[in-house]
């Protein structure tokens, strides 16, 4: 992928509603997005704040850690340890769902017995929707991720056993 698109992803970023765009080429990958409307006020004339990811290769990098766990402040000893058994990970950067839609019942809820291939939920990425499903048979025994919460690549998501 070269400067001239992704020069060309910012003019279409700042042109439209999105907030953040994604592209992926082969083992390249850039993701760009909105600032906050705070952080680059229209009065002035500054176009909203576009920040572009660093180029990786898939799989270079281990899982994010939190900046709260990683300085070790108090808010991360509120969070609950995470159970043992078969994490589900998300495969894609998106926007996490439980349901196919607002007004039905989740995919999988706590407890539950899941089977092989059973969808456990949908992730949002460029306005498509994503099926992700059960890698083993088991139960769902943690759900790490609330509906609509944007989730990163290879963050975990169920805890199954």
């Amino acid at each position: 992928m070269d400067i001239r698109k992704i020069k060309k992803l910012i003019e279409l970023l700042e042109e439209s509603s999105l907030t953040e765009i994604e592209i992926v080429e082969g083992e390249e990958s850039v993701r760009l997005s909105r600032a906050s409307a705070a952080a680059a006020p229209a009065q002035f004339g500054v176009p909203a704040q576009v920040q572009a990811a660093a180029w990786t290769a898939p799989g270079a990098a281990g899982p994010p850690v939190a900046p709260a766990a990683a300085a070790g402040e108090a808010g991360a000893a509120e969070e609950e340890p995470i159970p043992e058994g078969e994490l589900v990970r998300a495969p894609m950067v998106g926007t996490y769902y439980a349901a196919p839609s607002p007004d039905t019942e989740p995919f999988v809820s706590l407890g539950q017995r899941i089977t092989e291939g059973e969808t456990m939920c949908i992730i949002e990425a460029m306005k498509m929707f994503n099926q992700i499903e059960a890698e083993t048979s088991g139960t769902v025994v943690a759900i790490l991720v609330e509906n609509g919460q944007p989730v990163e690549f290879d963050q975990p998501l169920f805890v199954v056993r």
